[in-house]
Formats: C-alpha cells, structure tokens, sequence
C-alpha cells in the first residue's frame, strides 16, 4: 500500500480521496489489530459501491484514533483511491452518492524557477537546526552550494557531549542540548505535526525529505507524526551527508561573531573572531538560545524586537495514567502511548497550555549557559520510558520582562535559569504537586513512603519547593491550568504529578524583522530564519521557514557557477 501524496507524481491523475472512513478496531488476545490494506480496499469498494477488482491502488493519505466514544475505538483513516478504468471516477462518485467521497488533484511541492540575478559568492547558512538543514539542503539540490556553518558539533560527537554532560554536569556552552548538529530539537520528542496552514506543499515536503533521509514511512500519513531522538539524529547525519554529496560544504566548531557590511549590505561573515567568509547572502537559523548573537546583532542595530512567549514547568505522570484517560480503562494499554494537548483560560486571563508533550519520555537537562538550568522533554522512537511528560506553560509578554528593549525577553529567561540553578545546585529541582499547593519541599523519604512515582530524567535532580521560581501571578495560572486539566485527565492533578523546572525555552523570547524579501530591513542580503528569528515554533515550521527562505534566495539568483 502507497502513503502519502508521493505515489501520484504522474501529470493528470485524479484521485478519490474517502475521508472519515471508520474502521472499528478488532481485539484479539486483548490487543488491538490495525486492518491490512485488503480490508480497507474493501471498505473503500463498498462506500464507492464498486467491485474491487476495479480498484488500481489504495493509498493512506492520514491515519489516527477515534477514542471519543470510549470504550468502543476506531481507526479512522483517509485513502486515496485511483481505479483501474480511467475517467470513471466521477461516474463512480454519483454512483455512490456518498458525501464523504471526493475528487482532488494532487498537487507536488514545486521549488522555483531560478532567478536571473548572479551571485558572486556562495550563499552561507548559520545554524544547523531544522531552519538552516533544510535550507541548506534544498539550496544544495539546487546546484547553489551553500556553506553551512554551525558552532557546535556535528551529532555522532554532539551527542557524547551531551550524554557525558548528563552524566558529570560538565556543560560545554558551545556543544550541548541547545547547540550542534540538529538544533533543539535532535534532543527531544522528534513532533512532526505543526498549525502552520501549508497552502504550497512545504508540510508534506518535509516529511517527504524526513522520510527520505531514514525516518520511517508512517509520518507521511499518521496525523500526530513523530520520529524520536535516536531515529531524528540519524536523519540529521544523512541530511548533512545529501548536502555535502550536492555541492555544499559544513563547517563545524564555527561560530559567526560578526558580519561584515558595505553601505548597509553584507559582503561577508566572520568566524571565530578571526576568518572571514565573503558571502552577499547569508541565512539566520541560529535557533532561540543564540543569546550571545542576539546580543551582537543588537550592537550592529539590527531591527528587532521582545516578543511573548510562555514560561513554565515539566509536568510528569504515569505513562498508563495517560493511557487510560485517553482510551479508556479496558484497551488503555493496548495501544501506542497515548498524547494530549491541553489549553486553559485563567482567572488573570492567561493562558495556559501543554506544549512539546512527549508520551513515554524523559525530562532532560538542556542548560546552554553556565550558573543557568533549562530542561525540556525528549522521547525515543519507541516512546517507552514509564512517564509521560509534557510542559505546562503560561503565557507571558513584553509587559512582564520588567525592562524594555529588544533583549528584554532574554534577561527574563536568565533571571528564571538562574534561580531553577540554585535550587539544586545545578541538578533539576523536582516537586510533587501535592506538595507545590502546599509549598512545601518536596523529600525522597516522602516518596518512598507513599510509593510516588519516580522521575525519568536525564542528568541529575534533586528535590526542592518550586514555589517562587515563576512568577506569582504566572505560579497562580499555573495551578488553576493543572486544575482545569484535572477535570479532562482524571488524575492530572493529583498529589504525585511530578514538576521540575524552569521550561524557559519555549520559543524565541525575539523577532529579528524581516521585509517582504524576507531581508533584514538593516541588513541587505541578511535573511532570519526559523525558529530564532521568530518565524517559527517547532521542528516542521521551523523547517518550512527554512524551504521557504531558500525558495526566496533561488527566486532571485541563479545556481552558484563559481
């Protein structure tokens, strides 16, 4: 069986897409069993009301689980169905009379036309997060050439760094879960899915590439796609490698510390203080942690501002207890682990929401700076760790940073890091709710006793009264979210839900300004990008931003000839 929109690549194929069609899981030995691609045929025949044998091919366009009616569940898929005689479809569709059936016309991604202009140096791409790979990669195939530069290492060493870092709490503030080879997120869950409205194929392209490089077929059709770390590092390193077979270069330990401009026009890069890299066309995807570039590119004047964004807590809970909220008590562990997304109103008019939710994962330590703590959620593929875990996170804004200024956002980070730092002396200061409510330290001694469940956690934590560490009026909305969430997840709030803290990277506390060039207005030839710049949230957006980006810079000049 096809997947996805790739199978139809021909000119003029029409395609009968069935949406909502509903099949019903069937138990056996307890354990639900997905239908093979017979039985949807079949079910597609029916709705269409014709034999099937006159169906030429079956292809899963979207797959998730119906749980609203629990106990009873449903797998719902839409398929694709192109039929042996062609031209008949429309006949078959008033025929079948069937509202849930409908024409469509695939519709490929389609990078640019080159443009005419004629660059005098390759283009060069900062950052190696989703928003400079997938730059750089599309540039690449393009015959443009890009250099990739990327301060940190590349995965394979990154991620020695990294668990070493877990291990001793030695940070490198050059390699860790914030810098390197992936960006943020090669350490976390591996999401896929994004809000973002995909009018030109961008989405799909990605998760084409995605499964391209080495991640499994499945997130071209599941509607909640997601690879995990382990497998997301490997797609990282084939990505690099397809660059580098294309024509473009990747530079690591090269940090940019400075732009060289001519009339308010980039002419070239500096790395390390010390090379210079000429360039009139240079990509910012230095992701949300590059506070240090921040702070250059506010020294140069470079058009920017604080932005809102939401700060935080982990909040962690039986991976079954999740389960069986979500699919009922009778199949709850029958299943893949299950997610949630959840978003509450406050009193003060806040809002609160679950953000990055990672089924069966870990809580990490993801600190970028020394004397600061920053944690995040990571999930492997198999999703199997015993907790799950999510950040529950309350919005804040420029109004709240108590400074004004485009950086505003960043000291508000800090002054949070810094406090979750001291907490524990640098390990991950852990609470349990009950606790929190009651302000009152939380004790291992404690948990034994009442046989709480335990953290799972990369790098080291210790125990600690989270309370203060927001502040008052974020710490108020937070309890009434938990609260709110408690009445849709029984248990959601409950006594031995397990916080740590700070979740302070959300996204990006700026927005570097961009014209309808996607240019810098300060900087001609400058392009911020991604996730960093403030023009995205997450692996798939910040990846769109990035094709994006790179569609621009092909639309104006040609291939790269020298």
């Amino acid at each position: 069986m096809g997947v996805g929109y790739g199978s139809y690549r021909g000119k003029g194929v029409y395609v009968i897409t069935v949406n909502q069609l509903k099949t019903e899981i069937q138990f056996w030995d307890k354990k639900p069993v997905e239908p093979d691609e017979m039985t949807l045929r079949k079910k597609a025949a029916g709705l269409l009301k014709i034999p099937v044998d006159r169906i030429e091919e079956t292809v899963i366009l979207k797959h998730s689980i119906d749980a609203r009616r629990k106990p009873q569940l449903f797998h719902v898929y839409s398929l694709g169905v192109r039929l042996k005689d062609e031209g008949q479809e429309e006949r078959a569709l008033k025929r079948c009379g069937n509202v849930n059936a409908a024409l469509c016309k695939p519709a490929p991604y389609i990078f640019p036309q080159s443009g005419a202009e004629t660059l005098r140096a390759r283009p060069v791409i900062i950052g190696m997060g989703p928003a400079g790979l997938f730059c750089g990669y599309m540039l690449a195939r393009h015959g443009y050439r890009p250099i990739l530069l990327e301060r940190g290492f590349d995965v394979e060493a990154r991620t020695k760094a990294v668990e070493k870092f877990w291990e001793t709490g030695k940070l490198d503030p050059e390699s860790n879960v914030q810098f390197g080879e992936g960006g943020a997120g090669a350490f976390s869950d591996g999401k896929l899915n994004t809000l973002v409205k995909d009018r030109n194929g961008r989405n799909m392209e990605v998760l084409r590439i995605f499964a391209e490089c080495g991640a499994p077929s499945d997130i071209l059709y599941e509607s909640k796609p997601h690879i995990g770390t382990d497998i997301l590092k490997t797609v990282v390193a084939n990505m690099r490698r397809a660059i580098l077979e294309n024509g473009g270069s990747v530079r690591f330990g090269a940090k940019v510390t400075g732009l060289v401009l001519e009339n308010g026009a980039l002419v070239g890069v500096k790395i390390n203080d010390t090379d210079v890299i000429k360039t009139e066309t240079a990509v910012l995807a230095i992701g949300h942690s590059a506070r240090d570039t921040f702070e250059y590119l506010e020294r140069m004047h470079v058009s920017m501002e604080a932005k809102a964004f939401a700060v935080g807590m982990r909040v962690e809970h039986r991976q079954s207890l999740i389960n069986e909220n979500m699919y009922g008590a009778e199949h709850g562990n029958d299943l893949p682990a299950a997610p949630y997304k959840l978003t509450a109103r406050t009193g003060s008019g806040r809002g609160v929401y679950s953000f990055c939710m990672c089924p069966g994962g870990y809580v990490v330590n993801a600190s970028g700076e020394e004397g600061r703590l920053a944690i995040n959620g990571m999930s492997y593929s198999d999703r199997g760790a015993k907790n799950a875990n999510s950040a529950i996170i309350v919005q804040v804004s420029p109004k709240d940073y108590g400074d004004t200024g485009p950086l505003a956002g960043v000291e508000f980070q800090r002054r949070l890091e810094e406090k979750a730092y001291r907490l524990c002396g640098g390990k991950i200061p852990v609470q349990y709710y009950g606790d929190f409510k009651r302000n009152i330290s939380s004790t291992d001694t404690e948990m034994s006793a009442l046989h709480y469940n335990e953290p799972c956690m990369k790098g080291s934590y210790g125990f600690a009264n989270l309370r203060g560490l927001l502040p008052a009026e974020c710490e108020q909305a937070f309890i009434e979210g938990m609260e709110q969430f408690d009445r849709r997840i029984k248990g959601f709030a409950g006594d031995d839900a397990i916080l740590s803290g700070v979740e302070s990277r959300t996204s990006s506390p700026v927005r570097i300004h961009r014209n309808e060039a996607l240019q810098s207005p300060s900087v001609s030839g400058l392009y911020p990008c991604g996730e960093g710049a403030g023009y995205a949230g997450g692996i798939t957006s910040a990846a769109m931003d990035g094709i994006l980006v790179a569609e621009r810079i092909a639309a104006q000049y040609k291939p790269y000839g020298g």
